[in-house]
């Protein structure tokens, strides 16, 4: 029993270790970064505001469909806000960190989870775009697939 908890100690440690390592690597810090940007730059932060107002619009109009009468204004603002906001140099930097970020959060978990074993399924980022498992047909690699 002692032994059982002298390991879960360590392994707690282990994990916390990772974990500061994430947070302090450059990946992070490029994310917080580019975090502050998206909402202390006051062009940016209006176009957010701006989408997150047409979206509560949209959403409310969405109940109704094509018979709302403000139907087409709604959805024309709508995609135009989204396209500006999508557009601004902040919005598209942010993107790109949280990307990486989650990238690197998501190999973390692949060398973890295959260091247990090479049959733990591990669900990570975008499966049409996930390049790092070697196999796509879910069998954690057990079928040597190039899928």
């Amino acid at each position: 029993m002692l032994a059982a908890t002298l390991e879960t100690i360590e392994i707690i440690e282990e994990a916390e270790k990772l974990a500061e390592m994430i947070v302090q690597s450059d990946i992070a810090e490029q994310y917080r970064k580019c975090y502050d940007r998206l909402y202390t730059t006051p062009s940016t932060k209006e176009k957010i505001n701006r989408f997150s107002r047409l979206k509560e619009r949209y959403e409310e109009v969405q109940r109704f469909g094509r018979y709302h009468p403000d139907y087409a204004d709604v959805m024309k603002n709508i995609r135009e806000a989204k396209r500006e906001m999508d557009l601004d140099e902040n919005v598209a930097n942010f993107r790109k960190a949280e990307n990486a970020l989650q990238q690197l959060l998501d190999e973390v978990s692949l060398l973890i989870a295959h260091s247990v074993s090479p049959h733990i399924k591990v669900p990570v980022g975008n499966p049409f775009f996930e390049k790092s498992s070697g196999c796509g047909c879910g069998s954690g690699g057990a079928c040597s697939c190039s899928a």
